[in-house]
């Protein structure tokens, strides 16, 4: 072998080395990862914005359907109210007609006692009639006389009595027709107040719809929003990940290169041959530890109605604390990726990544290598997420698998 033959192969395995070093920030991916991630993070910052006024107006919505409800049943309680006293008022009106009747009935009867009374004095007095008197006086015997006078003080007893007993019935009638007209004059304020009762309930009804209907214009003129930047956001979140996945496949050539490289250079020099590519790693360390609050697959949606795939496994741990790296590779992602808020992507090589999402903090950078069980980043709750915990996925040819088979 010439001296030239170890200079070049080290040269080679330089180059090789320089090759996998070299930052992604001087990629032409790299920049347009950064720029469609800003893109992204802009969309996402204007969804949820958009998403709290949605909140908001829902929000608002239901709480003047709520209140229109509230008005509607107070309007039935008052109109019920008011038929209640309509029918006490109707009541009212007849018991005071009967009463009228009998109070006209009392007070002729008692004008007839007290005509009859009266006729029976003028008479004794104009033409000198003493009936009671000739009465007695023509009793043939004392005993007849006696008789003659308990009965004459019997009658007139009577007729006092007739007439007190009829004058009393007078004032009672007129005092319960006193008692029913003012009940009937109460009643009539009632059912008047209970009438403008309906009638501020009716207007205040009236503007609650009007409310209401602005309300739901707005809530669906806001979640029309909504939808748009949700499809927007993932459009954007689809190019995003195109260009991931073609940073992964430069990658995964650079390895290859480099792979192949080193196998010339060791041929050059003589030295025993790496491996073509060491391709993926065959286990995976657990990124964090903690259970399995939400497994691979199929789950209920716990943003919205129905099912929804669920690329990954999500692992509970307490805010902060540290995620590592599952296994040795590069990091070809490390931002704000959507719905999983502060993601890092991992490569590493044989078609294989891990993501990390929503995370708290991230202490890597994109195009940084990474040793398995490096620190990476720390549990957080960013993007979509109800709780601080590790969105943990593995990627192979970029098609999302069930982590747990490959974690150790």
């Amino acid at each position: 072998m010439s001296a030239r033959a170890p200079r070049l192969a080290a040269a080679l395995v330089l180059a090789a080395l320089a090759a996998g070093r070299a930052p992604a920030s001087g990629d032409a991916i790299s920049d347009q990862i950064r720029q469609k991630q800003a893109a992204v993070s802009a969309t996402n910052a204007k969804l949820e914005a958009k998403r709290h006024e949605l909140s908001i107006a829902r929000a608002r919505a239901s709480d003047l359907n709520d209140q229109l409800s509230e008005t509607n049943r107070s309007i039935e309680q008052v109109s019920s109210n008011l038929d209640d006293l309509t029918a006490q008022v109707h009541q009212s009106e007849r018991k005071l007609a009967w009463n009228q009747v009998q109070l006209d009935a009392a007070e002729a009867t008692l004008t007839r006692h007290t005509n009859a009374l009266r006729g029976r004095l003028v008479d004794a007095y104009e033409r000198g009639n003493l009936g009671y008197l000739n009465v007695l006086l023509s009793a043939t015997s004392f005993n007849e006389f006696v008789e003659r006078w308990d009965d004459i003080r019997y009658l007139v007893s009577q007729t006092q009595k007739t007439v007190r007993s009829r004058r009393d019935a007078e004032h009672r009638v007129a005092a319960v027709r006193r008692r029913l007209s003012s009940d009937k004059v109460r009643l009539d304020e009632a059912v008047a107040s209970e009438q403008r009762a309906q009638a501020q309930l009716s207007s205040l009804a009236d503007q609650r719809r009007t409310l209401l209907a602005a309300a739901e214009v707005e809530r669906r003129n806001v979640a029309g929003q909504v939808a748009q930047l949700e499809d927007l956001s993932a459009s954007e979140e689809g190019a995003l990940e195109s260009l991931i996945r073609e940073r992964q496949r430069e990658e995964e050539a650079r390895r290859r290169a480099a792979a192949e490289a080193a196998r010339r250079a060791a041929l050059l020099s003589g030295q025993a041959l790496p491996p073509e590519n060491p391709g993926a790693p065959g286990s995976l360390s657990w990124p964090v530890s903690g259970p399995i609050t939400s497994p691979f697959g199929l789950r209920s949606n716990p943003f919205g109605p129905g099912l929804e795939m669920h690329p990954g496994i999500d692992i509970g741990a307490p805010m902060g604390a540290t995620i590592a790296a599952a296994a040795g590779g590069r990091v070809i992602f490390a931002g704000w990726y959507g719905g999983y808020g502060n993601a890092i992507i991992i490569d590493h090589g044989g078609e294989m990544s891990t993501l990390y999402g929503h995370c708290s903090q991230i202490f890597v950078s994109q195009g940084q290598d990474v040793q398995r069980g490096q620190a990476i980043g720390a549990v957080g709750m960013t993007g979509r997420a109800n709780g601080p915990h590790v969105h943990f996925e593995v990627r192979v040819n970029g098609v999302p698998v069930d982590p747990t088979s490959r974690l150790h």
